[in-house]
């Protein structure tokens, strides 16, 4: 027969350890790290406002475009979602992050965009086997979320260089730089707003590109002489 004191000791014992391990299943609880949020830069939907101005056939005797990986200036290059709340200070979100890197995000929808002005033959991105008559570098010099003032406002800043492959020599250069404001002051709101400022700036390229390459002539070739037509209308511009 279990002695009485024994059989009472055995049970303080057993609640004792039951309290123990609801008590650390509850601190492991609340210290739980909660999983990040992830976010993209979705495909942009550029209007074809270039290709108003230069003609669908203009694609089928039009250069061939490389279009090189974007650049990101430094600090830009993480999947890291910055804001800032004073000059020169880069801040992140703790828990809201891009799905990849701006620069690799933005690769596919500058062809995408570029590809709407109807001025080229081809759109390709490197790396890739494919040569080109031309080639697009550019770089991300800013992509963040600013709350200096309200409503909080996201700025993005995309410098572009069109370059004649075979000579090596720069067609054209711009720096495109747009705010647009939050859609609210959380992390969402800002890449609600990342991505309209997105699509402005690329549509704004895809511009730059189909006019910079309406100059541009393959080797070898003669610039087609101005007719009296080309020459009033330039005169009254």
């Amino acid at each position: 027969m279990m002695n009485p004191s024994f059989a009472r000791f055995s049970g303080l014992c057993a609640t004792g350890l039951l309290l123990a391990l609801a008590a650390g299943c509850g601190t492991l609880r609340q210290t739980a790290t909660p999983q990040p949020a992830f976010y993209s830069l979705d495909d942009a939907r550029v209007e074809a406002r270039a290709a108003t101005r230069h003609p669908a056939t203009l694609s089928m005797s039009g250069p061939t475009l490389i279009v090189n990986p974007p650049h990101a200036a430094s600090g830009y290059d993480s999947q890291r979602i910055i804001y800032v709340r004073e000059a020169h200070k880069l801040e992140y979100f703790a828990r809201s992050e891009w799905v990849d890197t701006p620069a690799r995000m933005v690769a596919p929808l500058i062809v995408a965009a570029v590809e709407t002005s109807g001025a080229f033959r081809a759109v390709v991105l490197t790396p890739s086997a494919a040569t080109g008559d031309l080639r697009l570098d550019t770089e991300i010099t800013r992509l963040h979320h600013d709350f200096s003032s309200q409503p909080s406002r996201v700025r993005f800043t995309l410098r572009a260089y069109l370059v004649d492959n075979r000579t090596r020599r720069i067609l054209g250069s711009r720096e495109f730089d747009e705010n647009v404001d939050a859609a609210n002051e959380s992390p969402y709101g800002g890449v609600v707003g990342a991505n309209r400022a997105v699509q402005t700036v690329l549509g704004q390229l895809a511009e730059f590109c189909a006019d910079t390459a309406a100059n541009w002539h393959p080797p070898g070739s003669e610039a087609p002489k101005l007719t009296e037509e080309d020459l009033r209308l330039n005169a009254g511009r």
